[in-house]
């Protein structure tokens, strides 16, 4: 895997799909903003839906009202555009997340397909071997999630589930959240602290 590129206009592409943890989404994408950190944003036409139903949350001005509306790093690609700039290698960025990632998207990812932006810019962050972090919430898993998830994390990506950890015993849903969206952050390489590490 090649070194994270930290520039400070190298940008984060941050993709939502329709798996449920749309709190995840949210809290992460306000936790870039707020930090300035420069994000692509790409939403899926079944992210916008879980958006919808689990926040609340039906149009772009929503989503940027919910995660502090301060949006001045951040800029948003439509999913069906497969010509944009993370369809690209040749561009660099620090790497990508899938948050939360439907199975559906796993697959494609796992597959190489590319159907929409957010599989090409998943694919490209592959090629280049560049930092993917994949955030699956599915419960039971299938053979075939397994699978799946396998062939991702074999072609380089990480896998990391929306299962957060009880041992700082949380109090509030957002202490879950914040649980989660810290390994996220943690594992692109941003210094951004929302929970204190685990002291032992």
């Amino acid at each position: 895997m090649f070194p994270a590129v930290t520039t400070p206009t190298t940008p984060v592409v941050f993709a939502i799909t329709g798996a449920s943890g749309a709190p995840y989404a949210v809290r992460l994408l306000e936790m870039l903003a707020n930090n300035h950190v420069p994000t692509w944003l790409l939403v899926s036409a079944h992210g916008w839906r879980l958006l919808a139903e689990e926040c609340g949350i039906k149009d772009e001005a929503a989503l940027k009202k919910a995660t502090g509306g301060d949006w001045q790093s951040v800029r948003a690609f439509n999913d069906s555009d497969r010509g944009a700039e993370p369809a690209s290698g040749s561009v660099q960025t620090r790497g990508m997340v899938v948050c939360p990632c439907s199975m559906g998207t796993m697959a494609a990812i796992a597959q190489g397909t590319s159907r929409s932006l957010i599989e090409r810019a998943a694919d490209v962050t592959l090629k280049e071997r560049r930092k993917l972090v994949l955030v699956p919430r599915e419960t039971p898993l299938s053979l075939v999630h397994l699978r799946n998830m396998t062939l991702a994390a074999e072609a380089g990506a990480t896998i990391l589930p929306a299962a957060p950890g009880f041992y700082q015993r949380p109090k509030e849903i957002t202490q879950l959240v914040d649980f989660v969206v810290q390994r996220i952050v943690d594992h692109l390489g941003l210094e951004i602290q929302l929970i204190k590490p685990w002291q032992g």
